[in-house]
């Protein structure tokens, strides 16, 4: 009788373990994907600054501007990851045009609000890198957490499921494409 009964005490001491650690890993998980919604507002914050001052020097370049406001709409209200990760890939991608266009305006580029608020852009995507690592390593360990043996069989009855990695898209995945010889002609 001593034995079933420390038996039971042995299994419900791994059961809570068990349980405690998912959670713990769960929470990491979500407190990971505020660090990129920090990040990802940070970003938006910035966004309408650089419209605005690209608008004073490029005035015929407003359908790039507002390509550039609906990609930001329509990545903040992006509800889940999957969703988030294709709105993000085109809003960078709408940047990048931003600051490609900015190229052709000499008095753009020198101005300093401009500079800095391109700076500003750039820590927000460095720091946007950081925490997608992060996020993704506790994805990873999550995940792995609850698909091994035993674990799964109680993740699965508990309610717990994979996370999704944030990814980059196909364009972000491609080379970059240089051409002097456009270069050479201006």
């Amino acid at each position: 009788m001593i034995y079933a009964l420390l038996a039971l005490a042995v299994i419900a001491i791994v059961i809570v373990g068990l349980y405690n650690s998912l959670i713990s890993l769960k929470n990491k998980c979500e407190e990971a994907w505020s660090d990129i919604d920090t990040q990802l507002k940070r970003r938006y914050d910035l966004i309408p600054n650089v419209v605005e001052s690209v608008k004073g020097y490029a005035k015929h370049e407003e359908k790039t501007l507002e390509t550039l406001t609906d990609l930001r709409t329509r990545a903040m209200n992006a509800q889940n990851v999957g969703d988030k990760e294709k709105a993000e890939t085109m809003l960078s991608g709408a940047l990048k045009s931003l600051f490609a266009v900015a190229e052709n305006y000499p008095d753009l580029k020198a101005n300093q609000n401009f500079l800095d608020l391109q700076n500003k852009l750039a820590e927000v995507e460095d720091n946007l890198q950081l925490s997608r690592r992060y996020y993704n390593a506790v994805v990873r360990d999550f995940n792995t957490k609850i698909q091994v043996f035993p674990n799964n069989l109680l993740a699965q009855m508990l309610g717990f499921t994979s996370r999704i990695f944030f990814e980059a898209q196909g364009a972000e995945k491609e080379n970059v494409k240089v051409d002097f010889k456009e270069e050479e002609k201006k």
